[in-house]
């Protein structure tokens, strides 16, 4: 089993806690807002109704006079207020509960102020709005308290706090449910990940249904672990042929040389030596194969690249082809060509090339060099049987032989083409296997970048 992380780091409980307080701190904000905005549309309505009390006192007073006015009306005795103040500021007349009381506040007509309460039994803030007489002899303050107000918004606070409190708890369970069941697929991917072993790759994940990035998650695991599954098999299938053909030269030898202990007189020291080395020059070959291609795998295979005349090198292969075989080398096709590349590398391809050719060839070999724009195109045809069109990707695989018994008898391994495969790749360049329209055999056509002075 993995290790567990902490409750505290898993992704279900940090994005139910950051969806929490992205939330809460948005409501809060809002309630805020609602509530300086509440509390200032009732202050401005207490303070119209102030402002018109103060007027129709004002109104009264201008036609009554200050000496027949009776008492001034309040509503609440507790809430609100009049006093009648002359043009010098002082206090001519009072609602009962202003009684004795100086002036609370000095205004010009049509302005407000908010206070503390000046009433001595109560601790409540006040608005406070001046009117004038229209004969500008006196000036009437009416206040009203803004107790309504302030319990209205305690209410609204208290209302707004607990309506909060559960939609947040209930935005937390949401979020805890959606994102759980969000990242169920993924303890399900991840479980069944956690029991795959090497042994056991042609297992795969669950993959959920939808389209979403935990689907293409799933999807593209299951493909690697089909490339896995792929890549073991390769490397099973590698290692088991390697096997098989180390161990023929083995056997070959260790044959010989009990036949030559048991039976001295059927066999010569130099028969004997001539054997062994040929068996060990098929081996050293197949090791040095096998090397390289390892070194292809494990993306070590360097190339000393340099400029490379890759004419010299093909009509050298077709002076060995001449010397060695009995097969007419048709080299009237090949003109210059320069690549930059390394020599050994491309004196190899081209040697698998031409002894893949040669060994399926009936009589003629042709070989093809020209330079097409930023290409060199090398072009080798036969008159063999050809490669059916099914076959040419394979063949291009390790240890594969479409004829086995007379690759064997020719020396060859199944890495002639793969081998070549891997320098072509590593040069920048292109493979690809067709028939041969001139002879009816087949075609290869490498193309190589060309080289930079070329």
């Amino acid at each position: 089993m993995g290790d567990r992380l902490p409750w505290f780091r898993t992704v279900r409980v940090r994005s139910t806690a950051v969806t929490v307080l992205v939330v809460a701190v948005a409501l809060i904000a809002g309630a805020l807002a609602l509530v300086a905005a509440l509390r200032s549309s009732l202050t401005e309505e207490v303070r119209e109704d102030a402002g018109e009390r103060a007027q129709r006192v004002a109104a009264q007073v201008a036609t009554e006079g200050v000496g027949r006015l009776p008492e001034l009306p309040v509503g609440v005795p507790d809430e609100e207020l009049v006093q009648i103040l002359n043009a010098h500021g002082r206090v001519v007349a009072a609602s009962d509960n202003a009684a004795g009381l100086p002036a609370v506040a000095h205004l010009a007509p049509g302005e407000s102020e908010q206070l503390p309460s000046p009433l001595e039994e109560d601790d409540d803030e006040f608005v406070v709005v001046a009117a004038g007489t229209p004969d500008g002899r006196y000036t009437v303050l009416a206040g009203h308290a803004l107790v309504d107000v302030l319990e209205s918004t305690q209410l609204v606070v208290r209302l707004l706090a607990f309506g909060l409190s559960a939609l947040l708890v209930l935005v937390a369970l949401v979020t805890w449910k959606g994102v759980g069941r969000a990242l169920a697929p993924v303890d399900a991917v991840r479980a069944e990940v956690e029991e795959i072993s090497a042994a056991e790759l042609h297992r795969r994940v669950p993959e959920p249904p939808g389209g979403d990035e935990i689907t293409r998650l799933a999807a593209t695991m299951n493909r690697m672990l089909g490339r896995l599954e792929a890549a073991q098999r390769s490397q099973r299938r590698f290692i088991s042929d390697a096997s098989h053909e180390l161990r023929s030269p083995v056997a070959a030898i260790r044959q010989h040389a009990e036949v030559a202990l048991a039976h001295p007189e059927r066999t010569t020291p130099a028969e004997l030596a001539g054997t062994v080395l040929a068996e060990d020059v098929r081996m050293q070959h197949l090791v040095a194969d096998l090397l390289l291609l390892a070194r292809a795998d494990e993306r070590t295979l360097r190339l000393r690249r340099r400029p490379v005349d890759l004419d010299d090198l093909v009509l050298a292969e077709a002076r060995r082809l001449r010397t060695t075989t009995g097969l007419r080398i048709d080299t009237a096709a090949v003109s210059a060509g320069r690549v930059d590349g390394d020599e050994a590398g491309l004196q190899r391809l081209l040697r698998n090339l031409c002894d893949n050719a040669a060994r399926h060839a009936r009589s003629r070999v042709a070989l093809t060099l020209v330079e097409r724009g930023s290409e060199v195109l090398l072009r080798i045809d036969d008159d063999g049987p050809g490669i059916p069109e099914g076959e040419r990707e394979r063949v291009l695989e390790r240890f594969v032989r479409l004829d086995d018994a007379r690759a064997r008898d020719h020396g060859g391994s199944g890495l002639g083409l793969a081998i070549v495969a891997e320098l072509v790749a590593a040069h920048g360049g292109a493979l690809t296997i067709t028939d041969s329209p001139g002879l009816g055999g087949a075609r290869v056509e490498v193309t190589l970048p060309r080289g930079a002075d070329g």
